[in-house]
């Protein structure tokens, strides 16, 4: 994927000044945006055109952005596409309940649009950084990740995840034992700044923990290094 004329971005959001702005500085960017006003037109979008990311509003009319962004999750066509949350509820609480579901990452309104074209541009380098790294399958007991194929299993039955638990996981298991920074985690391999995202990093990392560890209140897979952040196995 090197030209951004392949790299589709869906733009929900019932407000349609945002939708116009971020569809100007998108497609000024090169990207090719998709834009929709309500939930049941972004579902329609999302089957029809398979966007690989979507920036996705928390409240819309017909089906919210927590209702889509379960639908996607749970459609195994859309299961890899990355999902931006927007939302203006400031409430910690209200993202965190969007990161469980399967959001990657959110953006609290009011926003400065050229944060989100670089957001947008940080996710298409991890996805060609994939696709550079494709064909390559890393084991560790009973853990098996398949990077090519974008594929988990855990005592050979597949384990769903979302984009960023992948990247996260195959970050971790790609050197077993190594114990990464918060900032590591955050900033070089999910390729965001770091601006109190701590948190953030948690719930993907706690949400990761409830598919693959057999007693995820006792990790014995990705495991916390207290000061530091988490390594895959034992140093």
């Amino acid at each position: 994927m090197t030209e951004h004329a392949q790299q589709r971005v869906l733009v929900v959001d019932d407000d349609k000044e945002i939708v116009r702005v971020l569809r100007a500085y998108l497609e000024q960017s090169g990207f090719t945006v998709f834009t929709a006003n309500d939930g049941s037109t972004a579902m329609h979008i999302l089957n029809r055109e398979r966007p690989e990311l979507v920036i996705l509003d928390l409240m819309l009319p017909m089906k919210d952005g927590l209702e889509i962004t379960r639908a996607v999750r749970a459609n195994p066509q859309l299961a890899h596409t990355h999902i931006l949350m927007l939302t203006a509820k400031i409430e910690e609480s209200d993202k965190i309940v969007g990161l469980e579901i399967g959001a990657d990452d959110y953006i609290t309104k009011p926003f400065n649009p050229r944060e989100i074209v670089a957001r947008v541009r940080s996710t298409f380098r991890r996805i060609e950084m994939e696709e550079q790294g494709a064909n390559r399958v890393y084991r560790y007991r009973d853990l098996m990740v398949d990077v090519g194929r974008h594929h988990v299993t855990m005592n050979d039955k597949t384990v769903e995840l979302t984009p960023t638990e992948f990247k996260l996981l195959a970050t971790l298991i790609k050197q077993v034992g190594y114990p990464f920074s918060r900032v590591e985690l955050v900033q070089k391999r999910l390729g965001y700044d770091y601006e109190s995202l701590e948190r953030t990093l948690d719930s993907h990392i706690r949400n990761l923990r409830k598919k693959i560890e057999p007693d995820p209140n006792h990790p014995t897979y990705v495991q916390t290094v207290y000061g530091v952040g988490y390594r895959l196995g034992d140093p």
